[in-house]
């Protein structure tokens, strides 16, 4: 019995010494962590209960975090990227968004090198940030920071190759290793290989770069831009040359290309292969070898035969009358052809394979554009066939969406890449693909003012929804009379009479102290009185008491009867996102004084509707003091009459449409105070002038003449008719 209690004895102890030599590490893992797992369960924040939040996520799964030998999704990326010296950056890590959270965002260029020229390009990045709205002088407000060194072109065989950059941003007290800051590039590596390398370390800084491939893209950090050139425009840009006579979609040629054709190195593969897919009739694939020093050299048995097809056909004449366009890769993943064929809404095919396309964190290309493949490019001409016309009409709209909304200008490119990145300090008050995607585009949409569809005006039809019922009079007094005039109790009387009238503010911009507030007269509504800074910009500051959606801007001379103020807000609730009004002015171009010009003379065709008298949307109050830089308000308070040109040219460039005139008598234009009669010709004169010079102050800020002709006036059901008064909705319109 002893003995055989010895053996059980030996054989546990053996047991044990063997557990404990070839799994004793697994167990005292497994001890250590289940104690962990166990008092992180405990500790475990209450608010997690069911009771209180539910809970998403798998019990199991938020266990796992203490576990070393599972990667998190933060080691898994940085794992993959490992391009750059500083490819585990993320905003997270490498952006002191502290500096943001002080001054809001803005935007400080480093004064430029005087024995360094920069380009062209580079010369109109810097411009569009200086006289952007993010623009700071003082580097103590910046959030960001762009170099003056020109970075576009590192290509140490360029002319424009900027040499030891490394050794001068390292002098640079800002610098920080490269934390805060923003590099563009448009250009990088040399032959034969075309690398990414930019000849210096960027540090922690931001890349904004053309034809980025993804595996150096750093995602969330980076922004991928498309490749201009130097003659790209610095603002406005031309128009997208899509009409809408434009249909049917399909044009006389189906899918095009011409362009270089690389006989050896990089990018020679795919251009060698285009000339498989060339059928002579709708498919047309152009390629010469014509092209550097040495061709002939290296010239092929196709070489004189495509170079004589390939002067046969006009390029442009190709983009107009094509449906879709090849943008293969060049030497590098990108080309100029991208933004060509987007502006000719010929619909992109591309053939890049690895490129991160440009602004891709924020735009939707799967709606304008067909990413192909390399490999499989004999397939691209069945599989273009196949797409249905209307859906073949929907991506060359989309082409023309995007090409105005992003691409047209460096601006445009330059403001929204600033964009993006603004949207990563504050992910919680961002832009939704749908606001970038859709009209008027992101960098039309204030995430400050809203980040929900239904506030602005733009998508009501959309959404199947409509602007409030009610609307917030906002009457401007300037006069400087110790009483109040018989036009403006007037004023005020119909104003507060409209069954739509929520309220009325007045904003007092006079040198004297407003009367106090029994001598104001009664009213249904309530009346504010708002003190105001005695600018012309301050009638379209955002003020927090206006909550309707709908503003009716006056003027205290203004004249106007209840019903002509009922009948201006139901056009307006139809039409949300123009200026609808009463009085109207038509632009147009002098060519004799080589300007633009305006007139306020009665004519059948108009192009301004007068803030003096007008329903538009609160959300351009918010555009107009935020979205414009500080110089061009200042603009507008500098002369006089300008405030209401520049809301009108805010509202066509950000719509392309016209304001809507309403039915208004026609007795009833902006009345001269009687105090100012006897001057009233010499300050018609120069209010005259004054607006001239405005309106073509603002075209070229712009870049272009925003504003939209229209021939439309919009009058009641039965206005004038000849038939009785109790048939009329509006009967009062028509009384003298």
């Amino acid at each position: 019995m002893q003995t055989r209690k010895k053996y059980i004895f030996l054989t546990f102890l053996a047991s044990w010494l063997l557990l404990f030599f070839f799994g004793g590490d697994q167990l005292r893992r497994f001890a250590f962590f289940s104690g962990r797992k166990a008092e992180a369960r405990r500790n475990w924040p209450r608010w997690t209960d069911r009771s209180l939040l539910k809970n998403f996520a798998d019990p199991e799964e938020l266990q796992r975090d203490g576990d070393p030998s599972l990667l998190s999704p933060r080691e898994r990326r940085a794992a993959w990227l490992s391009v750059y010296k500083s490819s585990r950056c993320r905003m997270e890590s490498c952006f002191d968004f502290s500096r943001c959270q002080r001054n809001g965002f803005k935007v400080f260029t480093y004064p430029r090198e005087r024995d360094q020229p920069i380009s062209e390009s580079y010369g109109k990045i810097l411009a569009s940030i200086e006289r952007s709205r993010y623009y700071t002088p003082n580097p103590e407000e910046a959030c960001l920071f762009i170099l003056g060194i020109d970075t576009l072109d590192r290509d140490h065989l360029s002319a424009q190759y900027v040499r030891d950059v490394d050794e001068k941003i390292r002098g640079f007290p800002l610098w920080n290793g490269g934390r805060n800051h923003l590099i563009f590039n448009l250009y990088s590596g040399t032959w034969p290989n075309y690398t990414g390398d930019l000849g210096f370390d960027i540090g922690q800084a931001i890349l904004a770069k053309a034809s980025f491939d993804t595996e150096s893209f750093r995602p969330g950090f980076d922004v991928s831009i498309p490749l201009f050139s130097k003659d790209h425009p610095q603002r406005g840009g031309e128009r997208g040359w899509l009409s809408q006579d434009s249909v049917p979609p399909r044009k006389k040629y189906l899918l095009v290309f011409k362009g270089k054709r690389y006989l050896t190195g990089i990018g020679s593969g795919t251009r060698n292969a285009l000339h498989h897919i060339h059928n002579g009739k709708d498919i047309i694939s152009l390629t010469t070898c014509k092209h550097g020093k040495d061709w002939e050299k290296h010239k092929d048995t196709r070489c004189d035969k495509d170079n004589v097809d390939y002067e046969k056909f006009d390029y442009q004449e190709l983009l107009h009358n094509s449906t879709f366009c090849i943008v293969p890769r060049g030497r590098r993943l990108g080309s100029f052809r991208f933004l060509e064929a987007l502006q000719a809404a010929c619909i992109p095919v591309l053939l890049s394979d690895g490129w991160e396309l440009p602004f891709a964190e924020a735009i939707d290309w799967s709606k304008a554009a067909v990413v192909g493949s390399e490999r499989l490019l004999l397939q691209i001409p069945s599989a273009v066939r196949c797409i249905h016309p209307e859906r073949v009409l929907a991506f060359q709209q989309q082409t023309q969406f995007l090409w105005d909304a992003y691409f047209s200008s460096v601006d445009k490119i330059v403001h929204t890449t600033l964009e993006i990145i603004k949207d990563r300090l504050s992910p919680h008050r961002s832009r939704s693909r749908f606001l970038w995607n859709t009209l008027p585009g992101g960098l039309l949409v204030l995430p400050d003012f809203s980040t929900h569809p239904g506030d602005f005006p733009f998508y009501y039809l959309q959404h199947g929804s409509s602007p409030s019922e009610k609307f917030t009079a906002l009457i401007r007094v300037v006069s400087q009379a110790g009483s109040f005039s018989q036009s403006f109790l007037r004023l005020i009387q119909a104003v507060s009479g409209s069954q739509y009238c929520a309220q009325i503010l007045v904003l007092w911009s006079c040198e004297k102290p407003p009367p106090p507030s029994g001598k104001w007269p009664q009213t249904t509504v309530p009346l504010t009185i708002i003190q105001g800074r005695r600018k012309l910009s301050d009638r379209f500051f955002p003020y927090t008491a206006i909550q309707t959606d709908a503003v009716l801007s006056l003027d205290e001379h203004t004249s106007l009867s209840t019903s002509e103020v009922d009948f201006a807000f139901v056009v307006w609730r139809s039409f949300p996102e123009r200026i609808v009004g009463f009085p109207a002015l038509s632009h147009f171009w002098d060519p004799e004084q080589g300007r633009w010009g305006y007139t306020s003379k009665w004519t059948n065709e108009l192009s301004i509707v007068l803030t003096a008298a007008a329903f538009y949307h609160r959300y351009y109050h918010s555009l107009f003091t935020e979205y414009l830089p500080a110089g061009l308000r200042d603009l507008v308070d500098g002369l006089a009459a300008c405030e209401d040109i520049l809301m009108n040219v805010l509202v066509a460039a950000v719509t392309k449409l016209p304001p809507i005139k309403v039915t208004q008598r026609k007795q009833h234009k902006d009345t001269v105070p009687q105090q100012v009669k006897g001057t009233a010709g010499a300050a018609g004169s120069r209010r005259f002038s004054q607006r001239q010079d405005c309106l073509n102050q603002l075209v070229d800020w712009f870049g272009h003449m925003p504003l939209v002709s229209s021939q439309l006036r919009l009058d009641p059901v039965l206005f004038k008719d000849q038939v009785s008064v109790l048939r009329k909705k509006y009967p009062r319109l028509e009384r003298p």
